[in-house]
């Protein structure tokens, strides 16, 4: 059954004071607020906050097992934290307005900090420190102490770092192919050698008209090496909704493209002849050919992450698995959506993975067949980490059963 308006409110008010439950007060607060960026937060995730901080959240919004009390331990992640107390772990905004007083940047959590849930009247709040009970009684005389050091972000992750990081700038995907296709290409490799790895050197070149050479003015040295173009396709329309390379390694440019007068054989005057440019492997996933394309290494992208439902409807489907011959999809995996930031899909948005129900005839009655489809079951959790105009790419976070190219997602509610 469908929850109604004022259910709706008060479930999503509980997810965000868990990685809201960062700084107290004090000069050490003020200090690590100017020091670490405030990541962007939504008027609605403010708006339910702010709701939140003023009502508590219902007792029947925790989790079944949600502790009394938790201390952050190096290694956690906000979507774990979050899904100790919260029976949907993207449900931000929610934690961090049941503790809002206390907080004034709801993006920071560090190890160390002591959680408690303060349960009064059939709400919950959720504080940071000791609960009152257990708090220490004896006066105890302390005496200032001055200590300096640099602040360094300590602070816990959304998500395991290292299931995103690489995906941000090894992922090569685009939705014009001629990008790919005019990609300057490895044309030559040492005379001892078929394949080539990490250390080697090879040389490249462009396209007519655009040899590679080094941009003043850029950080263009930096190049990844990719293969194989393989189109997208949407799994309903079947149209073309972009393409995707695989990504094979790293090479820098170490000379570039350009032109030698080279003197012809029968002794008559010299020809300018093409100098491919110089490139070192310096990062390879797999073994390197001739044909192999080169495109430009992106700038880094910050991996920050708001774990929340998106505002919008959003009915879309999975297009491909990120790795070699994969048909099905596990935990931590990643897989591309046809829903993009044209569609308002936007980093950190979490999807419900759904199967479509299988479609049978109803045997149980002589002399009828009636046609019947059973209903779509939910079978997973992913989140989207970036975004392109009509793709993304999502984290699998959790399922219940094995995941395929053409299942459904939807909003997670």
């Amino acid at each position: 059954m469908a929850p109604s308006k004022a259910a709706f409110v008060l479930a999503s008010r509980t997810a965000a004071a868990c990685a809201a439950l960062v700084l107290g007060s004090g000069l050490a607060s003020t200090a690590a607020a100017q020091t670490f960026p405030n990541l962007p937060i939504t008027p609605e995730q403010r708006s339910t906050a702010q709701q939140v901080a003023q009502a508590g959240v219902p007792l029947s919004e925790l989790a079944p097992d949600a502790p009394d009390s938790y201390t952050v331990k190096s290694g956690d992640t906000l979507w774990r934290i979050s899904g100790l107390f919260l029976r949907s772990p993207w449900r931000w905004p929610e934690l961090w307005g049941m503790n809002m007083d206390q907080v004034r940047n709801p993006h920071l959590i560090f190890p160390g900090q002591m959680l408690y849930l303060e349960k009064v009247g059939g709400m919950a709040r959720l504080r940071m420190g000791q609960p009152a009970a257990e708090a220490p009684t004896e006066t105890v005389r302390v005496s200032p102490r001055t200590r300096i050091s640099g602040l360094v972000d300590t602070s816990i992750p959304t998500l395991p770092p290292h299931l995103i990081e690489p995906f941000l700038n090894e992922a090569i995907l685009v939705e014009d192919a001629s990008i790919l296709e005019n990609a300057p290409r490895i044309v030559a490799v040492p005379e001892d050698r078929v394949l080539i790895t990490r250390g080697d050197r090879a040389y490249a070149r462009g396209m007519a008209g655009s040899p590679l050479v080094e941009q003043p003015g850029r950080d263009s040295h930096r190049l990844r090496v990719f293969r194989n173009a393989t189109p997208l396709r949407d799994p309903q329309t079947r149209e073309i909704l972009g393409y995707e390379a695989k990504y094979l390694g790293t090479a820098e440019l170490a000379r570039s493209e350009g032109v030698e007068q080279v003197a012809s054989r029968s002794g008559g005057g010299g020809t300018g002849m093409v100098v491919p440019a110089t490139i070192d492997i310096t990062r390879a996933k797999e073994e390197i050919r001739v044909g192999d394309r080169l495109l430009p290494e992106p700038e880094r992208l910050l991996g920050s992450y708001v774990p929340r439902a998106p505002a919008q409807d959003v009915d879309g489907a999975i297009v491909s698995v990120y790795g070699d011959a994969v048909a099905l999809v596990g935990q931590n995996q990643v897989v591309v959506i046809n829903r993009g930031a044209s569609h308002g899909v936007e980093p950190g948005h979490v999807l419900a993975i759904n199967k479509t129900g299988r479609r049978l005839q109803d045997r149980t009655k002589s002399g009828e067949r009636a046609q019947m489809k059973l209903p779509d079951e939910r079978t997973g959790i992913m989140m989207v980490f970036r975004t392109f105009n009509r793709l993304s790419y999502a984290l699998v976070l959790e399922i219940t059963e094995p995941v395929a190219v053409g299942d459904r997602i939807r909003n997670p509610r």
